[in-house]
Formats: C-alpha cells, structure tokens, sequence
C-alpha cells in the first residue's frame, strides 16, 4: 500500500496534475471543516486551504512553478466565478438602480480610504515605492490588483499577495466588526465587505445571506472598474 502511495505521489509530482489535485483536496479538506465550524469566519477555506498547500509545498520542496502548472487549471475559473456573482444582481436590479447615486458615492469613498490608508501606512513606515505601489491597490481582486500594481510600477506578485490578506483579514474579521459597530443591515455589511475585501469577501457574505452576497458582488464590481481608472491616474498626478 505505502509503496503504491509513493508511486502515485511520483507520478503525480512529475505532472501538472500535482497542483490541480492538491488545490482540489486542500479545499474540499478545507471546506468540510467550514461546515462541521458552522460556518465561523475564523474557520474561512480560503485560509486553511493556503495554508496546508503552502504547508504541503514547503515540506515536498516543490517549486511554485511546479504546482501552478496544475493549479492554473482552477485559476482559471476565476474569471467565471466573479462573472456568476452578477447573477444576485439582476435580481435586484430595480432596487440598485433606484440606489445608483448613493451607491457610487460609496464605493468611491470606501475605495479612496481602503487606497489612500494603505499608502498612507506603509509611507509612514518608510517602504520603497515599489512596495507602496504594489501595497495601494490591495482592496481589488487580485487580477485586476497585480495590473494596477504593474501600471504603478510596483511588483504583481506582490499585489497579489496583499490582495489575498486583505481578503482573508476581511472575510474573517468582518462579522465580529459589523456586531462590535451595531450594524444589522445585511446590505450594509455586504457592500461593506465587497469593497474592502474584493472576492474573499464577496464570497462570505453570499455564504452568509443572499443580500449581502449581491451588495458584496456589486461592490467588487465597482471598485474594479474605479481602480483601474483612477489608481494609475492619481499616481500619475502626484
């Protein structure tokens, strides 16, 4: 049996299908324990499934570019995933159109203190420039973060790194600071979620309740497209 295992782990660590398995068993792993917390933020798959893949990379000494050869695989449906996340907003689609106004105010308020709060700190801590621009788009979905980063002249891989803590700390945190602040409102608290922590976010409000999930998605949406307008031409100004 143990000889079988380590045959099957050789060939899988020979071929693109080490990533896509890993990711697939980490999260389902990773999930199930999510379900036996009752969906506690604190239990989050998204944190535990990086962590034993980062685990499980680190003891194998297997290359990143080894296991995203496979992982790209499920990286590749994140494109889609963000675009079914519209769907909770064309049900709703009257209701956010009579909002529009107060909605876009919102988000550029919300988008200009998660930027402006994050360049503020890491200036005041005397980062390079180069992390300051990779650090200021971390509110956005990774994707769209790391090409902010690259048209700031910061680091893409980076980015994406800030982005995914940035998400996690929000999908985590989020629920124990809407109670500690007193606000029911599951709009509120989705909106709220989406434009801070992007994706990660967006995806614990639609576990929580169908509104948040949809304020989460439109909110996601939203910063994406103002980031990527404004970011590069604040930068370019200042």
């Amino acid at each position: 049996m143990s000889q079988d295992f380590v045959q099957l782990w050789v060939y899988l660590a020979a071929t693109p299908l080490f990533g896509l398995t890993a990711t697939l068993v980490a999260y389902c792993i990773a999930q199930a324990f999510y379900q036996r917390m009752s969906h506690a933020p604190w239990a989050n798959p998204v944190l535990w499934s990086v962590l034993m893949l980062a685990l499980l990379l680190s003891l194998s000494d297997t290359p990143y570019p080894t296991y995203f050869s496979g992982a790209q695989f499920v990286h590749f449906l994140l494109g889609p995933a963000v675009v079914a996340m519209a769907w909770p907003l064309w049900q709703r689609r009257a209701e956010l159109r009579s909002r529009a106004g107060p909605i876009l105010l919102a988000a550029l308020v919300g988008g200009s203190v998660a930027a402006a709060s994050a360049y503020g700190l890491g200036w005041a801590l005397g980062l390079p420039t180069e992390i300051l621009a990779s650090l200021t788009p971390k509110s956005v979905t990774a994707p769209v973060a790391m090409g902010i980063a690259e048209k700031l002249g910061g680091i893409p891989a980076l980015a994406a790194v800030f982005a995914v803590l940035t998400g996690l700390v929000g999908a985590i945190s989020g629920k124990y600071l809407f109670d500690a602040l007193g606000i029911p409102s599951m709009q509120v608290r989705g909106f709220a979620l989406g434009t801070c922590a992007h994706g990660i976010g967006a995806a614990r409000a639609l576990q929580v309740h169908p509104d948040a999930g949809a304020y989460a998605s439109l909110a996601l949406g939203v910063q994406v497209v103002l980031a990527a307008l404004l970011m590069p031409l604040v930068f370019k100004f200042f």
